[in-house]
Parts: C-alpha cells; sequence; structure tokens
C-alpha cells in the first residue's frame, strides 16, 4: 500500500513539473507573438491613418538631391549674358541670368590653352578645388556647361556684387576695427579649410574676396591653386600678384608651403588697416627692397636657409636694421 502512495506521489509531481514547463514554454512563445501597445495604434479608422501618415511625410526628411556637376552637363545657351565683368589670365566672368531658373549667376569662361597631354591641367585644378573644397566664405560653384566645342567651359558660380578692392576703392571712410576684424576672421576660417585640405591658393588679394551686402566675404578665382605634399615637389614662382608676394618666391623658391598664403593674408590685413597697399611694389626688385625696408635685411640667423635662395646671392640689400 505505501508502495503505491510513493507511486503517486512520485507521479503527481512529475505531472506538476511537466506542466510547468509546458506552461513557460507557452508563455515565452506568446511573448514572441505579442507586439509592443505603442506599436499598435488604438483606432484604425481611415481618419486616424491619413492623420498619421500626414505625420510621417512632415517628419520624413526628404533624399538628398544629387550634385548640379553629377548630371549631364547643360549647355551654356541655357544662360544670357547681361555684361562683362572682368577678365584675368585664366578666364573671363560674365554676369548672366539662368533662364530655368531666372537667377542671376556669375558665368566664368576659361581660358584653355592647347596642351599635348588634353585638357588644360590649371583649369583642373580650379574646377577641382572649387568643387571639394566647401565653405560659406568660398565661392559657391553651381555647376559646369559647356559650349558647342570641348574648349569652351564655364563655370557657374553664385554672383555677388563686390569685390572687396572695388568697395575700399569707393568707400567715403575706411573700415572699422570691428569690421575688419569680423572679415578677418573669416578669411582665416576659409583659408584654414583650404590649408587642411591641402590646397595652396597662390592668389589672396582683395580684388579676389568678394563681398555681398550681408557682410560675408567670399575667397573667389582659384585659377593658381594646387594641391601639395610631403615630400613638397617643385613649383612655379610666379604666382601671387606682385604685392601680395612672400619674399621667397621673388628670391626664387622652386619648393614653398602655405606661409605663402599667410604672408598674402597679412599684407591684406594691413591693407584694410591702412585703406591702402601695403608694399605697392613697381618691379621684383622694388618690392624686394620694399619689404627690407619694412622689415628689416635678412641673415641665416633670423631666416635660416636665406643665403641658399636661388637669386639671394644676385641682389645686394642695403643693410636695414
Amino acid at each position: 500500500m505505501s508502495d503505491l502512495i510513493k507511486k503517486s506521489r512520485w507521479a503527481a509531481d512529475e505531472e506538476e513539473e511537466e506542466e510547468d514547463q509546458k506552461k513557460q514554454h507557452e508563455d515565452k512563445h506568446t511573448k514572441k507573438k505579442q507586439k509592443p501597445a505603442a506599436a499598435t495604434p488604438a483606432s484604425s479608422s481611415p481618419a486616424t491613418e491619413r492623420a498619421v501618415r500626414q505625420v510621417i511625410m512632415r517628419t520624413e526628411k526628404p533624399a538628398p538631391k544629387p550634385y548640379p556637376y553629377l548630371r549631364a552637363c547643360r549647355h551654356v545657351d541655357c544662360f544670357e549674358r547681361l555684361n562683362h565683368i572682368e577678365e584675368g589670365s585664366y578666364g573671363i566672368v560674365f554676369r548672366a541670368r539662368d533662364k530655368e531658373t531666372d537667377q542671376v549667376v556669375a558665368l566664368k569662361k576659361l581660358k584653355l590653352q592647347p596642351e599635348n597631354g588634353g585638357f588644360p591641367v590649371t583649369s583642373l585644378r580650379e574646377i577641382h578645388a572649387l568643387m571639394t573644397i566647401k565653405h560659406p566664405n568660398i565661392v559657391n560653384v553651381r555647376e559646369i556647361v559647356m559650349g558647342n566645342h570641348m574648349d569652351q567651359v564655364f563655370i557657374v558660380m553664385d554672383f555677388i556684387d563686390h569685390d572687396l578692392k572695388g568697395l575700399m576703392q569707393d568707400m567715403r571712410s575706411p573700415f572699422l576695427q570691428s569690421e575688419i576684424k569680423t572679415l578677418m576672421i573669416q578669411l582665416l576660417s576659409a583659408v584654414a579649410l583650404m590649408h587642411d585640405n591641402w590646397v595652396i591658393h597662390r592668389d589672396l588679394k582683395t580684388s579676389n574676396l568678394l563681398l555681398n551686402n550681408r557682410g560675408e566675404i567670399k575667397v573667389a578665382d582659384f585659377g593658381l591653386a594646387r594641391k601639395y605634399g610631403s615630400p613638397m615637389g617643385n613649383m612655379t614662382q610666379l604666382v601671387v600678384t606682385l604685392w601680395y608676394r612672400a619674399p621667397e618666391l621673388l628670391l626664387g623658391a622652386k619648393e614653398y608651403t602655405t606661409a605663402i598664403d599667410m604672408w598674402s593674408v597679412g599684407c591684406i590685413f594691413a591693407e584694410l588697416l591702412n585703406n591702402e597697399a601695403l608694399l605697392p611694389g613697381r618691379s621684383e626688385i622694388d618690392q624686394l627692397d620694399r619689404i627690407f625696408k619694412l622689415l628689416g635685411s635678412p641673415t641665416e640667423e633670423i631666416w635660416p636657409g636665406y643665403s641658399q635662395l636661388p637669386h639671394a646671392k644676385n641682389i645686394a640689400p642695403v643693410y636695414q636694421p
């Protein structure tokens, strides 16, 4: 009799364990199938669904548009030329109107010198620099358009009314110190980004700094810009407008760094303060003479490597303390 009781107790215990395991398994299974309450709307009426969809459409960000210069190039006839702005060594700039959008833009026709290797490297450098370096204080490129021939290439940029040089000539009074500080912060910010991207502008001057009606500077004219790296390779010294040219360039240096841009920035800073060019030389020799009179004659102690520059032995500057 006792054996039967024990057996029934063991059977009952085993049945309870099996029921507990079965219940736990069913609970897990139902939890997996259940969805969170927040995911199921309280009401599934058509009006509620429309309201939810409208909220989603407002909160979802639209897909970013591709860069305009990745699409097929438009023809230059899509733009109406309004007037000629200026002409430089590497291009002619027009004020133009986009016939599709009716917006006024700057249209720069590149001067393409024929080269055996194909498309001119100077033009490629300018286009590449403007497209890869995006900054609030660097002129914005909208697209590249073509003419009827391969040598008719145009850069479409935002149109800005004034350049700093022309504005300073027309101003009745010079910039205030607070205004100069604001302008220099913008210029240095743009130059810092260029140098962080291994690009030297090589032609910074007041006429290449555009200024809009909101007081925002835009660095323009990247016709002489180029990449640099380590080790430094030979580069031409025939860059930078004379008044803003660093002394190492005037002395024939074939290897140089971002320091030549910073020299130009210093000349621009002084020009803003004095309302006139700091070093308006008439020739390269005269420019060097003005630099030495202002800063003193160079020596190996204050300028290591000065005596090794190509033209250092050809000049004998009068000693300036």
